[in-house]
């Protein structure tokens, strides 16, 4: 079993950047891979970016491709979201999600492939 916290969030102007952490217990974490969500006021939870166990494949939305960067640090046991152009349309509370498997595939766009959540870390961007 794995708990993620998630940290990070926080009210930034519009162009601005912020990185959010992904901090994780437990020895095995190198065996997950991680993803990135959000969900905005009155809208469903969406797939914002995933990363394998190697961190060697990611996958993002086209939302956010070329604006944010995925990657894990396997001796720190934490996922980092580095987020830059932010715009309104960014705001929300991000969510990290692990499961356990053998490899990375387009599952991982889905919500319910993952089996441990984060409590979330809210994004605010204003204009």
């Amino acid at each position: 079993q794995v708990q993620l916290v998630e940290s990070g969030g926080g009210l930034v102007q519009a162009g601005g950047s912020l990185r959010l952490s992904c901090a994780a217990s437990g020895r095995t974490f190198n065996m997950y891979i991680v993803a990135w969500f959000r969900q905005a006021p009155g809208k469903e939870r969406e797939f914002v970016s995933a990363i394998s166990k190697s961190g060697g494949t990611t996958y993002y939305a086209d939302s956010v491709e070329g604006r944010f960067a995925i990657s894990r640090d396997t001796v720190a046991n934490t996922v980092f979201l580095q987020m830059n152009g932010l715009d309104a349309a960014d705001t929300a509370v991000y969510y990290c999600a692990a499961k356990r498997t053998l490899s990375i595939t387009t599952d991982a766009y889905a919500p319910g492939f993952y089996d441990y959540w984060g409590q979330g870390t809210q994004v605010t961007v204003s204009a």
